[in-house]
């Protein structure tokens, strides 16, 4: 029989949703529901997702959800399970007897994870996964938060390679609780029959953000064709109608008075309890990508500068308020209501927000274009956007590491470091650098190739094929220094698929390298000490000859000038290093 608790402490947040959604909770779940004429449509909402997991275990949120369906494969039911960022859900629509018999092999599934099927599914994940098409905006979590966090979800689930039913099944006794839990229910009641027992746990806060722009708004280079924007917004209903104001002014100029894009729109997402996503995009043919950009740049110009017509304001409003126009409200309205009340977010009323969407003005709209503007990143397809006041996203770490030199075997110009503090790739445009202590993962395969990725999102590939004297000891110093937690075994690669060194081209001209892996590229390295040492051997020669020439009668003063010159060739060769991985010396 169904148990109805009556915690006033889970239920406080929802006593302004009286008369619009009635509210109770099921075996400790906080549990919203409103009639709907028709079948009933339930989710089971838990606070975890992507986010919430490291690189080396990303995917066993999805592996929870997956493994906890199973036992429904062969069900006629219309049902599914989704993993967000911030949280899972599932969901399922049907009648009143198939409801319950869903919500109840559900959790009777997370009480006891059927760890049989585990290496089926993660199998199952790495096709789905593999079946995954890119999208324009894919890369851009990595870029605004590193390889953890938010940023994960750039990653491929590398968990399900790795995950073992300890880790998994302690996942689901922490995370999947009736503590961290929401369920919602288009129904005049509680359906009899319910079993939604689940072990006591604690709600999980959202995961603090974490940053990998020093400097916004910031601009990277992406593919042709594709022009993307996200930013961070503080949550408001003012952010939420300025996004509809973007979709369309970016519509209506790219598309309709340009002729520069096909799709241009934006859109406005929770991030968080305090914050939200705002999201744009535009493509646009080669031909037109230049036009396309600053066309985008210049609608928000426009918006920052406040000019925005009445005619555009009330459009927006319009939209956003013809939600509360459908019937039956209060059960539209649950699954917003249910994740509201999962990530701590304050509940409106329809008339609440309904009063806060008549208040905003242009000047409430103004100041969010500039948020919007000010903590951008803006994913462009042509050569840059520094002219439009943006900076380029880092490309390259701010130092390397000392160790021993691995030339490339395919340019003269790279070099691979690896020391004792981390490894180092140099190449002409600069260093990128995974230091062991920030190493959040470290792919490892049988051929001795490793691949370590910092908590900044750079990465750097050690392929023993491609770099000079990568020994067995080389990559021994790795294995020992990356934390037994970061690994991520991988299986044995084909022969065929081992990389080999390309044959030298002199006259080739650098293709720009994968940036969601950021890899280095470009122009040299100077710096400052670089400049001090080439200048000290250009100058130490005239020194030596001169005195040569003053002292060629003096015996004593041979010994000096072989000195001077056994100098010379070190200045020479410091010099060098410099220029190649930014140290003077490279130790073994």
């Amino acid at each position: 029989m169904t148990t109805h608790d009556t915690s006033a402490t889970a239920l406080d947040a929802l006593g302004v949703l009286d008369g619009i959604v009635r509210h109770t909770t099921v075996h400790g779940i906080p549990t919203l529901f409103a009639p709907r004429p028709g079948e009933i449509t339930a989710g089971l909402m838990f606070r975890v997702g992507h986010a919430d997991e490291t690189l080396p275990t990303s995917g066993i949120t999805h592996l929870v959800e997956h493994v906890a369906l199973y036992r429904l494969g062969l069900s006629d039911l219309h049902y599914n399970g989704a993993t967000a960022s911030t949280y899972t859900l599932f969901h399922v629509t049907g009648n009143e007897d198939e409801v319950v018999t869903y919500l109840n092999s559900v959790c009777a599934a997370l009480r006891d994870l059927p760890m049989d099927r585990l290496e089926t599914e993660k199998e199952i994940l790495r096709t789905e996964a593999g079946s995954r098409g890119q999208s324009a905006l894919s890369q851009m979590p990595l870029w605004r938060y590193g390889a953890q966090g938010y940023g994960l979800s750039s990653y491929e689930e590398h968990g399900t390679r790795t995950l073992t039913p300890d880790q998994v099944r302690h996942w689901a006794e922490t995370r999947f609780t009736r503590d961290n839990a929401v369920l919602f229910l288009t129904a005049d009641r509680i359906p009899d029959g319910l079993d939604l027992s689940l072990p006591a746990g604690r709600r999980f806060p959202t995961p603090a953000p974490s940053s990998a722009l020093p400097v916004t708004p910031a601009y990277l280079r992406g593919e042709d064709g594709h022009l993307a924007f996200t930013s961070v917004l503080r949550r408001s209903t003012a952010a939420a109608v300025f996004a509809e104001v973007l979709g369309r002014a970016l519509f209506q100029d790219l598309r309709q008075k340009g002729g520069y894009s096909y799709s241009a729109e934006a859109d406005y997402s929770p991030r968080d309890a305090d914050f939200a996503t705002l999201t744009a995009y535009a493509d646009a043919l080669p031909q037109k990508q230049d036009a396309a950009v600053g066309g985008f740049v210049d609608v928000f110009a426009r918006l920052r500068a406040g000019r925005i017509e009445q005619a555009e304001l009330g459009s927006a409003r319009g939209k956003l308020l013809k939600r509360y126009d459908a019937p039956d409200l209060g059960a539209a309205l649950l699954p917003s209501y249910a994740l509201s009340l999962l990530i701590g977010n304050p509940i409106l009323t329809p008339d609440q927000h309904r009063a806060e969407l008549e208040a905003v003005g242009v000047a409430e709209l103004r100041e969010v274009a500039r948020e919007a503007w000010d903590s951008g990143l803006l994913q462009v397809p042509t050569r840059g956007a520094d002219w439009a006041g943006l900076t380029p996203a880092p490309q390259f770490s701010p130092s390397g590491v000392s160790g021993t030199l691995h030339p490339s075997l395919e340019d003269d110009d790279v070099t691979l470091i690896i020391g004792e503090a981390g490894v180092t790739l140099s190449t002409p445009g600069g260093l990128v650098t995974v230091r062991y202590d920030g190493c959040v993962a470290m792919t490892t395969r049988p051929d001795g190739a490793r691949g370590l990725t910092g908590l900044d999102g750079f990465r750097v590939a050690v392929e023993p094929t491609l770099y000079g004297d990568v020994t067995a000891e080389r990559i021994a110093v790795l294995d020992k220094a990356v934390p037994a937690a970061a690994v991520v075994p991988l299986p044995a690669r084909p022969t065929e698929e081992i990389p080999q060194p390309r044959e030298r081209t002199a006259t080739a001209p650098r293709t720009p390298a994968d940036e969601s892996k950021r890899t280095a590229r470009v122009a040299g390295r100077v710096s400052g000490h670089f400049v001090f040492v080439t200048a000290l051997a250009t100058l130490w020669p005239v020194l030596l000859v001169t005195l040569l020439v003053n002292g060629i009668q003096h015996p004593s003063i041979r010994l000096p000038v072989i000195a001077g010159w056994v100098l010379e060739f070190w200045l020479i060769h410091a010099a060098r290093n410099l220029y190649r991985t930014g140290q003077p010396t490279t130790p073994q």
